[in-house]
């Protein structure tokens, strides 16, 4: 029992991460409107932005976590200007091979800057361990789940009360009618795409943090669990795709307790499959982004 409650609990702290890069998925889709293949390759950044971020700074999360968003913003910004900017009007297979190019590329150039070897992230967070009640969890798997909550509660805030996150979530359900209602689509569109970049790149510290290990090759398989989490609510809905992250997450830690390590991305593609399968256009009804 005692067993199933740690595999359990192993399973939601790894889930909020996938769900941080579902979030970041979501709002990048939502706004949009055009699925992303550079989303593996922007949490692979952010990993290597908090690495040198601590290097300079010490070992403080907050300030890895800040830092890697801010970098991961940034490239977002990039991505927009290569990839979305001139297609938004364009039929979406253009864009879409555009984010594939620019993933190949972020990827071989950070293959060719930092090296293809698998670079350590250790001792950020001391690994004392905690219990509450009949749980038991270390204070570097608290850290994880308190970044993530502020993250989450913060980003919906920040489209339900502000002017900013009002007008993006109008200009993903119809950027026609927002564009004559005087909103810059522009704008909102590249707002939200370093919004869920910066997200991306925070989910991408705490996974190396976590694992206390990362390499430039780790974003293909990350950025497919994002779109499998994503795909729960329909690509667009933030709650199911967080929903998702959490269900990926335990899914995928029954399921190495059962089998081995080896196959634990392979319960990502199974989960994504399943999903397709039931509910193809995920458990949210169409229109914008949802919080």
């Amino acid at each position: 029992m005692d067993y199933a409650i740690s595999i359990f609990v192993n399973g939601i702290v790894q889930g909020s991460i996938y769900a941080l890069m579902a979030l970041g998925y979501s709002v990048i889709v939502g706004i949009t409107g055009l699925v992303t293949f550079t989303h593996g390759e922007v949490i692979m950044m952010g990993a290597f932005a908090s690495f040198y971020v601590f290097e300079l700074f010490g070992n403080n999360i907050l300030i890895g976590a800040v830092g890697s968003f801010i970098v991961c913003g940034i490239l977002g910004i990039i991505i927009y200007k290569v990839c979305y900017e001139r297609f938004l009007a364009a039929p979406r297979h253009i864009a879409l091979i555009c984010t594939i190019g620019a993933s190949m590329m972020i990827k071989n150039l950070a293959q060719i800057v930092f090296g293809p070897n698998q670079k350590p992230m250790m001792g950020i967070v001391k690994n004392q361990l905690v219990k509450i009640g009949p749980v038991q969890l270390s204070v570097l798997q608290l850290v994880i789940l308190a970044i993530v909550l502020i993250l989450a509660l913060g980003l919906s805030l920040f489209f339900s009360k502000t002017k900013y996150g009002v007008a993006m979530r109008a200009v993903s359900q119809d950027k026609t009618a927002a564009s004559l209602m005087g909103l810059n689509v522009n704008a909102n569109v590249l707002l939200g795409n370093i919004i869920g970049c910066g997200l991306a790149g925070v989910a991408g510290m705490l996974i190396s943090v976590y694992y206390q290990a990362f390499q430039a090759t780790m974003g293909g398989p990350l950025g497919m669990k994002a779109f499998s989490a994503s795909v729960l609510g329909g690509l667009t809905d933030s709650r199911f795709a967080a929903l998702g992250g959490l269900f990926l997450g335990i899914i995928e830690n029954f399921g190495i307790a059962v089998s081995s390590a080896s196959f634990r991305d392979i319960f990502a593609f199974i989960f994504l499959i399943l999903i397709l399968i039931l509910k193809p256009q995920g458990f949210s009804k169409k229109g914008g982004i949802k919080l």
